[in-house]
């Protein structure tokens, strides 16, 4: 890559806005979520990129958009240098996690950027990679309470003019080590709204932060802690539902009312991807940018 940016920035480029049309007899229905880039590697100098998001960002879906910002020969990103790239069939085009219960999906993006490459269409993103995704003892480590980002497109809004996302803030609100109801989640407490279903939820650091033997730090942290899926809501009764965060937005009469609390699926759940995707006969060869350990 070309110019070095900083931590914060790089994070902001490493999402995607999907935006999906379903055709219907009343006419089209549209969807707005979030997708993020990803690699899984299998050695040192191979790895399968794609794009993570929610099943339910896009179940049902026939047509997909997702916009690229452009870059030069030196690898710079010109930001106001977009491709919009349209995507029939498009819920047929991602691999869903074999759990039902488990709201993950992905899409390998090797061919998309091979086609791409061969119209002289260079795309700039930000690959995560698996190395910031925590193990559980690193987990366990971890205050119950922390801070946290969230990087999306909260009720479809974005930065179209430099295709940038939205960065919203806030704290876990469950212990991120913990199981949140057995299941492989965690809480967290920041403002969730249709848009944001697949938002990559990072621990983030800059500057002095406390350690569990109550130490402080100095420096950056950054950790994938998950993928939000849903939240908590309550209704004029009274009574608390369990929602996906939608994805479409409609005008009707809405009593439900959000608590600012968002379900994270915990990104150790990635992994279980990369026996679907068999690395070792699907390898491919990209060059996409990554956040590399040497950088953080």
């Amino acid at each position: 890559m070309g110019t070095e940016l900083p931590l914060s920035e790089m994070l902001m480029h490493s999402t995607v806005r999907i935006h999906t049309k379903t055709h219907k007899k009343d006419g089209t229905e549209i969807g707005v979520g979030t997708g993020f880039f990803f690699n899984f590697t299998s050695d040192e100098n191979t790895y399968v990129p794609v794009i993570i998001t929610n099943k339910h960002v896009i179940e049902g879906t026939d047509e997909g958009f997702l916009v690229f910002t452009l870059k030069d020969e030196d690898g710079n990103r010109l930001s106001d240098q977009h491709h919009e790239l349209k995507i029939t069939n498009f819920e047929k085009r991602w691999m869903k996690h074999p759990q039902k219960e488990v709201d993950l999906c992905i899409m390998p993006i090797g061919p998309i950027l091979n086609q791409a490459k061969e119209f002289g269409i260079e795309p700039f993103f930000i690959s995560l990679e698996e190395f910031l995704i925590p193990s559980d003892d690193e987990l366990k480590q971890l205050m119950a309470i922390e801070d946290i980002i969230m990087i999306g497109y909260p009720i479809g809004i974005w930065d179209d003019k430099n295709n940038l996302p939205i960065v919203r803030k806030g704290i876990t609100a469950t212990h991120p080590g913990i199981d949140y109801k057995g299941r492989d989640e965690f809480l967290i407490d920041a403002a969730c709204f249709p848009g944001s279903s697949g938002s990559p939820v990072f621990l983030f650091n800059e500057g002095l932060y406390p350690l569990r033997n109550g130490d402080f730090i100095g420096g950056r942290r950054v950790k994938l802690l998950g993928i939000l899926w849903g939240g908590p809501q309550h209704n004029a009764s009274g009574e608390i539902e369990i929602i996906d965060i939608p994805t479409k937005q409609q005008t009707m009469l809405n009593t439900d009312i959000p608590t600012n609390l968002g379900y994270v699926i915990k990104s150790k759940t990635i992994f279980d991807f990369k026996d679907l995707l068999a690395l070792a006969t699907t390898k491919e060869q990209t060059t996409s940018d990554s956040l590399h350990p040497t950088r953080l």
